[in-house]
């Protein structure tokens, strides 16, 4: 900037803070560096060869539509095949509206468009997942955390602090029910039952992420990732969000919301001023995918690799990190979420382990706050198995050696 240019930002982006997610991907392309920190699938597993075909095979006209712009809530082939694949799966979309967006990420951000005014509250849970942490600060809302115990948000905080917010009730509540990023959680049916009359008593509108409900490692998982949005939506204003970034690639920038017919119009007004569409490419050769069966062929092969990977990682947490660093091993999902002793400076461990060739993300990135010192997140998803071991185990020195030096 010149230097006599008077720089005057808004008071909504100065609010923002920097993802240190974001800060390290650098990190992650660097061959010597074995990274744990990019919640994202590894490369050498896209269906690059299945999508190859795909197109080489579409007809000129879909080809030539696939480089047109196209409607604002999405290409309708694709929508009426999304629709198809989610009412197999026992969503109601006879009864609200679904809509393509550029990634969950931009579902979340419409939401937050359409619901927030600044100085607003916006429940979270605490861990949260830091695009929704961004998105929401992005129209100056005011953030509360409630902790997460193994089952859930904590029915109790939650109930504690609706009671004491009567005289400002927040816009909405934010959750990932399913392999919460970043903890790994997947609500019990119970504390899903408990959750729902503490939502309705104080009218509280839910939006409901669901990015990685598809990526259960059991039959019991599978059992219980059943969405809020089907279980309760004749009894809650839900939001649901998801998205192909886990289940297909993240580079095709293609997630979706289905939402009840009054928010969907005021979603689909406020996407038309973002982007006027998604990418119209992608969405020709999603909606090939999904009609032909490859989808379901493709995220099962997939689930078996995840679960392969989370395998590894775990073994080799168990072998080589010291036993005051507890976790909770996920039954699906791409993380592993782990709490190491107050007393221990993260930041230390983190900066000596890239020095020594391996990569994670510390708690804080996901704290609405921005003050956890006592947490981080694994990512195993990106990882081949021989190099998660040896990752692992340079982690797992870092962390001895901290622990010793903070004795």
């Amino acid at each position: 900037m010149k230097s006599n240019t008077m720089v005057r930002f808004s008071n909504a982006v100065s609010s923002l803070r920097t993802s240190e997610i974001r800060d390290l991907m650098g990190l992650a392309t660097r061959p010597d560096i074995i990274s744990f920190a990019g919640g994202m699938p590894g490369n050498e597993l896209f269906p690059v060869e299945e999508i190859d075909e795909i197109y080489n095979d579409l007809p000129l006209d879909i080809k030539q539509t696939a480089f047109q712009y196209g409607p604002t809530p999405g290409y309708p082939p694709l929508l009426e095949s999304l629709k198809e694949y989610l009412k197999k799966k026992g969503m109601p979309v006879e009864t609200n509206k679904l809509m393509i967006t550029t990634g969950s990420l931009q579902a979340i951000n419409i939401l937050a468009k359409v619901f927030i005014d600044p100085e607003d509250v916006v429940v979270t849970e605490n861990p949260c997942f830091i695009g929704g942490i961004s998105a929401f600060k992005s129209y100056q809302a005011n953030l509360y955390g409630i902790d997460l115990d193994d089952d859930g948000i904590n029915i109790q905080l939650l109930k504690n602090y609706l009671r004491q917010s009567k005289s400002k009730p927040p816009k909405f509540i934010y959750l990932t029910p399913n392999f919460h990023n970043p903890a790994g959680t997947l609500y019990t049916d119970q504390r899903k039952k408990e959750l729902i009359p503490v939502l309705q008593e104080h009218e509280l509108m839910l939006i409901e992420d669901d990015a990685y409900g598809e990526l259960y490692f059991d039959e019991e998982a599978q059992k219980r990732v059943v969405p809020l949005k089907t279980l309760y939506e004749d009894e809650l204003d839900i939001c649901y969000t998801s998205s192909f970034s886990k289940i297909l690639g993240p580079g095709f920038r293609l997630g979706w919301m289905l939402v009840p017919a009054e928010i969907y119009q005021k979603a689909e007004l406020c996407k038309q001023s973002m982007d006027a569409c998604s990418p119209n490419f992608t969405q020709v050769l999603a909606n090939e995918f999904l009609r032909s069966g490859k989808m379901d062929l493709y995220i099962k092969k997939m689930r078996v690799i995840y679960k392969r990977r989370k395998d590894t990682m775990a073994g080799a947490i168990r072998k080589y990190f010291p036993e005051e660093i507890t976790w909770v091993e996920p039954r699906g999902g791409f993380y592993i979420w782990l709490t190491s002793p107050p007393k221990l400076d993260i930041m230390s461990v983190l900066k000596a382990s890239i020095e020594k060739g391996a990569v994670f993300v510390i708690g804080k990135t996901f704290d609405p706050a921005g003050k956890d010192n006592s947490h981080f997140r694994l990512a195993y998803s990106h990882t081949p198995e021989d190099k998660i071991e040896k990752g692992i185990h340079i982690l797992g020195d870092c962390f001895k050696e901290a622990m010793e030096l903070s004795k």
